[in-house]
């Protein structure tokens, strides 16, 4: 199994570890190339096996030379288990990254959830971009996140751990169907990979370059901390993909009925705390802030025309209203 890691060698990286045939497999694919990498693991106290999973984790760092960190938390197994153990798993990452500036969060994401995502999120109702949201590098705030394994399916490693005599672990959770995912995966994903890995893959590459096609400008005109500014492109789709990615790299999912909202009111405030403006030539976007202003810094961003909802943030910050002039 030959995969690339060119894009990440050199540079400090972080791999989402669980012990799992994913994570496991991408440990000892790393490792067979030399890449630099420390493991990151959540236990949520749920089965008697992450125990043996924890253990397993310290062995292989022990034995590769690994810093490791470890999240021991309890959590109930409820309705709403996947979002709550997703938040705190990325929150625990994003605290190690900032620690000891890990330049890249490595997950092993693979072709089996890929599909899952596409086909839940077309059971909701959705676009392009939402549809094949799992792409291998995702900028973030100070660091990126990088699923090297898209293209490959989880049987394929599977075999991989098996032929390299590797240890691994399965999580029989993954079974139970009442997680949406596993209804998906079990159900839909996994029978349909069975048959047509090759053009799914093919499929995907294919939507990813009329993605790319449609030239959707992600990077933001003027970037001030918190703040970003994009040039609006006098088309509503596209706006709103500019939006959902800058909203995602917050670590803000945004619904069908949100974007909706935000393409009617054009000012608007999402989840309380993100404001998003709408103007003629630009969209705003910043985190949301109430405060007392003085009468002479309204005054100069109804000059510069700086929307109202955007203000606040600006005074807050006591961003220099200068370099808002374009």
């Amino acid at each position: 199994m030959n995969l690339d890691f060119s894009a990440i060698r050199n540079q400090k990286n972080l791999l989402a570890f669980s012990a799992g045939v994913d994570s496991t497999a991408l440990f000892f694919l790393l490792l067979k190339q030399n890449i630099s990498f420390d493991i990151a693991i959540v236990d949520y106290n749920l089965r008697i096996q992450s125990k043996d999973e924890i253990s397993y984790a310290k062995e292989l760092a022990i034995k590769y030379n690994k810093k490791i960190f470890i999240k021991n938390v309890k959590l109930e197994n409820n309705s709403n288990f996947e979002k709550t153990a997703r938040d705190i798993r990325y929150k625990f990452f994003e605290e190690i990254i900032l620690e000891n500036l890990y330049e890249n969060l490595i997950t092993a994401h693979q072709l089996n959830d890929k599909l899952e995502w596409f086909m839940m999120q077309l059971s909701k109702g959705a676009g392009l971009v939402e549809l094949i949201g799992f792409n291998e590098f995702e900028q973030k705030e100070n660091y990126k996140i990088y699923k090297p394994l898209l293209n490959i399916t989880k049987d394929e490693l599977e075999i991989y751990l098996k032929e390299n005599t590797h240890k691994y672990f399965i999580d029989n959770s993954n079974f139970d169907e009442k997680y949406k995912r596993n209804y998906f995966r079990h159900n839909f994903a996994n029978k349909f990979l069975e048959e047509f890995s090759n053009g799914v893959k093919k499929s995907f590459e294919y939507l990813q370059n009329d993605l790319n096609s449609l030239n959707i400008q992600i990077n933001p005109i003027k970037k001030i901390e918190e703040l970003e500014i994009f040039a609006n492109q006098k088309d509503d789709n596209l706006n709103i993909r500019t939006i959902d990615l800058s909203l995602k790299k917050r670590g803000f999912l945004l619904s069908s009925s949100q974007r909706d909202e935000i393409l009617k009111q054009k000012e608007i405030t999402i989840c309380h705390k993100i404001n998003i403006s709408i103007k003629e030539d630009y969209i705003w976007i910043v985190p949301s802030s109430t405060t007392t202003m003085d009468k002479k810094f309204k005054e100069k961003c109804r000059l510069l025309k700086i929307p109202q909802n955007i203000r606040a943030y600006l005074f807050l910050k006591n961003i220099d209203l200068k370099e808002l002039v374009f």
